[in-house]
Order: structure tokens, then sequence, then C-alpha cells
């Protein structure tokens, strides 16, 4: 007699399961784990891990253990698997098109990006670190981190504050940009740092030891393209516009026109703007700086 298929232990699994339940709080939350995601985007786990050490992806951490995908970063590698299956694509290509939308600034030729890996070489062997204890400090691959010191990726807004933390300085560092002292910065004289994605970050304040206050102006849709820690406190007043910041993957906030907003820098955080019409506009300010 031929015997029914069966979900039992030990049986033999429907020839079309569907998705498995998951408890874990990261469903909850609105993010996924691998296997959810290499499910969603019908793909190997093994492939989700192999995209993240090339560095074309970078997922969050549980409690430092088990990788996170947040929607932002799902809608990444959906793009990621459309170039390699419609476009015909491989690494070198895909990083390529992903460029163009990480967060760089606008200005940057390819003189200033030699510069910067250069400069960002430099401050590693300053700090006497191999490639693999940077990467290791900074939560990237080493491969990718080698690719930014030879100038052939760049890096996110969040990585390169990841770097600031592991090499124990701030971002303006990695820019050869003339230190300003002067008490009173009028508008005309801001500097503005530009991303690929639109996000424009004005510095009110530049030569203060203890903390450092910006204006970001962020397009719908664009943010930090991942999340980053480091020592002391923010505080952000939201001048226009929405703003959702996530603290260590699990608190969601969504701020709006005339809320404050403060927190530990020590918790990981993220932030974009989910508005798909209206430019959010903040002022952030933290201590001591950091960028």
């Amino acid at each position: 007699m031929k015997s029914k298929p069966t979900t039992k232990r030990g049986g033999r699994r429907p020839s079309k399961p569907g998705p498995r339940p998951n408890n874990h709080r990261s469903s909850i939350l609105g993010f996924l784990t691998v296997g959810q995601t290499a499910r969603v985007l019908g793909i190997s786990p093994s492939t989700l891990r192999q995209w993240e050490n090339v560095g074309l992806i970078t997922p969050a951490r549980s409690q430092g253990r088990f990788r996170l995908y947040s929607p932002e970063v799902l809608k990444v590698l959906k793009r990621i698997k459309y170039l390699r299956d419609v476009k015909q694509l491989r690494g070198p290509g895909i990083k390529h098109v992903l460029d163009k939308t990480l967060a760089l600034p606008r200005e940057t030729t390819r003189s200033e990006s030699s510069k910067l890996g250069l400069k960002l070489r430099q401050m590693r062997k300053r700090c006497k670190l191999s490639l693999v204890d940077a990467a290791k400090r900074a939560k990237i691959s080493a491969g990718f981190l080698s690719a930014v010191e030879l100038s052939q990726a760049n890096p996110s807004v969040a990585t390169l504050h990841r770097l600031a933390t592991a090499y124990d300085t701030t971002v303006l560092e990695f820019y050869n940009l003339p230190h300003q002292t002067s008490r009173i910065v009028r508008p005309k004289d801001r500097r503005v740092l530009r991303t690929e994605s639109g996000v424009a970050m004005e510095l009110l304040s530049e030569g203060s030891k203890m903390l450092q206050s910006m204006v970001f102006r962020l397009p719908p849709g664009s943010g930090s393209d991942g999340a980053y820690s480091h020592a002391g406190e923010e505080f952000i007043c939201m001048l226009q516009g929405t703003l959702e910041i996530w603290l260590d993957e699990l608190e969601r906030n969504v701020l709006r026109e005339g809320d404050s907003f403060w927190f530990e820098s020590s918790r990981g955080h993220r932030w974009f703007n989910p508005s798909r019409d209206e430019e959010a506009v903040l002022l952030w300010v933290n201590t001591p700086p950091t960028f």
C-alpha cells in the first residue's frame, strides 16, 4: 500500500513545503534571519554569506551573534539578485552599480577616493592593526576593507563610523579638510558633505573638543546605509519631515516635526527617511565629536 507523505519527525516532507513558522523576535520586529531572507529571495544561505564576504551587503547582528536583515537591506539584496540574474553581472560589475548609491561625498573624484583609501590604510598601520584585526573591530569583512583601501569599493556612512571607532578617531579625519576654529559659522560658510543618495550634512560647529552639531537633510528613502555605534550621547531635534531610527535593531522610533530625541551612542543605531515625497531636516548634536 502506498504510504502518504507525512510531516512527522523523521517522515517525508511535502514536495512543496510552505514557509515554516518562526517565532524569532526579529520576525516580529520586521527583520529576517539568514534562512528567512534566503527563502524570500529564492537563493541559498551560502550565497548571502558570499555577498557579505565580498562587501556587497552588511547585515546587522543580534547580540553580535546572528545575522539580521532589515527591510532596507532586503531591497539591496533584491537589486543584487536582479543585477546577477537579469543583467548577468558578476561581483565587480554589481559593485560598480551599487557604488553609485553608496554614501561617499558627491564631489569625491577618483583622486580623492584614492586619498581616502590611502588615509585609511595609514590609520590602520598607525594603530598597528592587521587587515583582519581592523576589519574585525569595524565588523566588516577583511576583503571589503582591503577593497576600500585599494579604492576598489566605497564605504557607506555606517562603515566610515565603524572604522573611525576602530581607529579611535573621527570621520572628518579621513578627509583632508582644513580645520576651522571660528566660534561663528555663517550659513554661507558651512561645509557640507553630500552622499550619493543625496544626504547633506552641514557642519554647524568646528574646533570643539566636546560636542559636534550638524544639520542633516535627507531626501526620501535615504539614510545611514547600515548600523554603527561609538562612545558618547546624541541629541536630535526634528525641524521638518520624518525620521525612523532603530536602536540595537530592537527599538524603533519614528520622529516627526517638532520632536526631540536622545540616545546613548554605544547602542547600535541606523536611520533613514521613510517618506516617499518629503525631505527630512534635523539638527543632530553628539558628544564627543565622532563625525
